[in-house]
């Protein structure tokens, strides 16, 4: 509904639509399918009436089950091996990877594991979207300078911020992490500059401690090297126009608006549309696409990738010219070419539960031979939800609990931190 008109444009055939209802049957059956895949597969109505209750042992119990179940089949042998789709047409299951839910296609996740998008629908993350205004970096940037309340703080006055513990700025990048001879993280900064710390925390993607840092391999388990080094990123490309206004909000002589948010089996996959007022200047995310789709952008320029762009979009809206409205410079992003990044986010294959069990519960150390103690990973990729902010959040959250331990603390006996609880409702080993 957010949309106000979507347009599905698939095999040269275009459909537009403000509901459901306009679109041709076909549409309605693939919905009604992967509905009944979901419930039939993982017992859907069950697991969303545990969250909603919040009833962590039922959830727990139900999820349990399904994991040495799904942990090794891919995302497309669900919905090829259910039932509701086995009973329709390949078509069915193709559109279902073009569209998916109605805000981009889910092919490019089907050879990921089963419980990697079990985890996405589960939780609502696919429904009810909303903009940020300023962006997702409004997470980092409001945590930077909250200044809590002074019943919230025990060490600093009330208002303390971390931009004013840190004079507004935040230390340079980090080249390399080691244990120093006092036992301490030795961590050197880009400028070669080295302090010594506690302890440590990293929330980069995991890729980076073998190709952007020199970690010390004596910091980690083999096994743990294992589990971050075989996470597998997802390529991700998006282009960006700038336009003189949201003229795909002028009606056409049908009813119809100029332009809709639009779906297509063309290289442009998904292009958006963000509107800040009537004679404000708006945005076209032209392309969004993944993995395959996104490489066919990786070698080119941003230029290029707006002609290619266009090209398509012109196919479908023969009629509109959408370069004439472009203002400013475009801008592209390929999230696998940035050295920082090396891939979108991650997107689990099967027999990649194992190696997210261990990173996600790297936090409890106790077990831990001294030498891996101290150093603490957190982040969208160490956490079952990737490319969620809650996801990084609650990974972080355990990262404090393991660093307040490392350093000697505790929680307080009425609000129980996560590792207190790990082994009651921590998620389910699977047998190495």
């Amino acid at each position: 509904p957010a949309a106000g008109c979507t347009v599905i444009d698939l095999e040269g055939q275009t459909h537009w639509a403000r509901d459901l209802a306009d679109l041709p049957p076909l549409f309605a059956e693939v919905a009604e399918a992967w509905a009944s895949a979901l419930e039939d597969g993982a017992g859907y109505s069950g697991l969303q009436q545990a969250l909603r209750e919040r009833d962590v042992p039922r959830l727990k119990a139900l999820w349990d089950r399904l994991v040495p179940l799904w942990d090794d089949r891919t995302f497309y042998d669900f919905v090829a091996q259910s039932p509701a789709f086995a009973a329709l047409s390949f078509r069915h299951r193709e559109v279902f990877g073009q569209v998916g839910f109605g805000t981009g296609g889910w092919d490019s996740d089907f050879p990921n594991s089963m419980l990697e998008i079990l985890r996405v629908v589960l939780t609502g993350c696919d429904e009810d979207q909303h903009l940020i205004v300023g962006g997702a970096q409004q997470v980092p940037v409001g945590l930077w300078h909250h200044a809590p309340a002074a019943h919230e703080l025990c060490h600093w006055p009330a208002g303390t911020t971390l931009s004013g513990l840190h004079h507004g700025a935040p230390r340079p990048g980090v080249t390399a992490i080691a244990r120093a001879p006092d036992g301490q993280l030795a961590l050197t900064d880009t400028w070669g500059n080295t302090r010594h710390y506690p302890a440590a925390l990293t929330t980069c993607q995991s890729w980076l401690l073998t190709t952007q840092i020199a970690v010390e391999e004596s910091l980690f388990s083999q096994k743990h090297w294992m589990a971050l080094d075989r996470t597998r990123y997802m390529q991700s490309s998006k282009t960006f126009v700038m336009v003189d206004r949201p003229f795909w909000n002028d009606l056409k002589a049908n009813g119809w608006p100029t332009l809709g948010m639009t779906l297509t089996d063309r290289l442009t996959r998904g292009t958006y549309l963000f509107d800040n007022g009537p004679d404000q200047p708006g945005v076209i995310c032209l392309s969004y696409a993944w993995m395959g789709d996104a490489l066919k952008m990786l070698p080119h320029s941003t230029h290029k990738r707006v002609q290619l762009a266009l090209s398509a979009l012109q196919k479908i809206y023969p009629d509109v010219d959408i370069a004439s409205h472009i203002v400013g410079d475009p801008i592209s992003v390929s999230w696998e070419a940035d050295p920082h990044f090396l891939g979108a986010f991650k997107g689990a294959l099967p027999g990649h539960y194992r190696y997210n069990h261990r990173m996600y519960s790297h936090f409890m150390q106790d077990a831990f031979p001294e030498a891996e103690r101290g150093i603490f990973i957190a982040g969208d990729d160490v956490s079952w939800t990737p490319a969620w902010v809650e996801g990084a959040v609650q990974t972080s959250l355990n990262a404090v609990w393991g660093i307040v331990r490392h350093l000697g603390g505790h929680s307080h006996a009425a609000n129980p931190g996560p590792g207190d609880v790990f082994a009651r409702i921590g998620p389910m080993a699977l047998p190495e």
